[in-house]
Parts: structure tokens; sequence; C-alpha cells
């Protein structure tokens, strides 16, 4: 590459740099917190064009703008149809879709987001939820965030506010998933299967119709079924 096409590649990529400038800004700051699907394909083809205006001398420099210029404004008229039409805006940006709802999983809705139950498990964990027990409501946002509603009894007042001295909870083990046993988690917290599989006999359920099933600090053991009544909600 000879010195004039090194001082051309320079060029080009300031240009591109200032022009890319303009253009998030244009886009607006929404861009650079959460996506939606059209807008993540927009920003994939935008660096694509870019980078091979900037490198590539071949690439004609009027025909490289204008490809920008249209992803750009097709992007900006996507976001102005959205806000003015919600079928337009649940197409480009997605729907969001309820995982939990009156204290039980749908299953089926996790498995149209191809979410498993540890992935929803860890979600939750990460706002500070380690059991499904204490979820009202979990909403799985357009842009790929969990909202979640605790139920009454877990919610804001804390008991050292109350000067409450409550023995120490621990994170609840998951003794089923997926309809299936996990015996590893039954020797850690010193039961066994048989024990497991009375406590199922007497509330007339077969362990494959347990979706989830925890044991919590108190002793308690709670079951999430596949068939708990509710229907499935978009």
């Amino acid at each position: 590459m000879s010195m004039v096409d090194w001082f051309e590649v320079i060029l080009r990529s300031l240009f591109i740099l200032i022009g890319l400038f303009f253009i998030t800004k244009l886009l607006g700051k929404k861009q650079l917190s959460k996506l939606s699907y059209f807008e993540y394909i927009v920003g994939i083809i935008i660096g694509d064009i870019a980078g091979s205006l900037s490198m590539d001398i071949e690439v004609s420099v009027l025909h490289g703008t204008t490809s920008l210029l249209i992803w750009t404004l097709v992007s900006v008229l996507l976001s102005y149809l959205s806000m003015k039409n919600k079928k337009v805006r649940d197409f480009v940006e997605g729907k969001a879709r309820i995982f939990i709802k009156d204290g039980k999983i749908l299953e089926g809705n996790l498995k149209k987001e191809r979410f498993t139950i540890d992935e929803l498990l860890e979600m939750l964990r990460k706002k500070s939820v380690f059991s499904v027990n204490e979820v009202e409501f979990a909403l799985f946002e357009a842009d790929g965030e969990l909202s979640v509603l605790l139920k009454r009894d877990y919610r804001m007042v804390r008991p050292s506010e109350l000067w409450l001295h409550l023995p120490e909870e621990k994170e609840p083990k998951t003794l089923i998933m997926d309809g299936e046993i996990i015996n590893e988690m039954i020797d850690e917290v010193g039961k066994s299967e048989e024990w497991l599989r009375s406590y199922l006999l007497d509330k007339q359920v077969e362990v494959e119709d347990v979706f989830l099933a925890q044991l919590h600090s108190d002793g308690k053991l709670t079951l999430d079924y596949y068939e708990d009544g509710i229907s499935e909600v978009e």
C-alpha cells in the first residue's frame, strides 16, 4: 500500500468516525442502552459498512455514505412509527412475556423464549430472589431484563427494622427440576429419595408432574407443577 493509499485510509477513518458520532446522536441515547431486534441488526450492518468504507479504498465513499444514510433513516422512521403505533412497536421491539404468575411458573412461556429453569433461577438470584415461592409475578421484558414483583410478605419492611431476631435463612435447595429428582441435592440436605417420594405420594403427585421442587431452610417443601391450572399469557 502506497503512502497515498495510507493517507486516504486515514481520511476515510476520520470521516467515518465523525459520521458515526452524528448518526449515534441522531438515533438517540436508546441506542446506547437497550436495543430492539431491529436496532441490533442495524447496528451490525452500519458497523460493517463503516469498517469496509474506512479500510477498503476500492469502495466508493459516495455509495458507502448513501448506504449509511439509508439505514440510519430507516431506523429513525421505524422508531417514529413505533412511538405512534403499538402493533409496529410490538413487531419491531418485541413483547414482554410472563414467566411467573400468581407464584406459579409458566413453563410454556419459558419454552417460547427458549429459557431453561436454570436460567430463570439465575435471573431471579441476580434480583436477590432465591426462592420462586417468594415471587408473585415475573415479567420477561422485551429488552431481556426480568421484572419481579414479590409477594406482599416479602416486600419492603425488613425484620431488622421491626427489631425482630429471626433464624438465618439459607438458599432453598432444588430437589426436583424438569420432572427429575436431583439425588446429589437430596444427599446434601440430609434427606432420602424415599422421603421425597413419600411426600409426593401424600400429595398424590408423581415426580414427572413436578416442574420444580425446592426445600427451604424452615423445612418447607414447595412444589411447582407442569399443570398448575394457569393459562399461558403472551
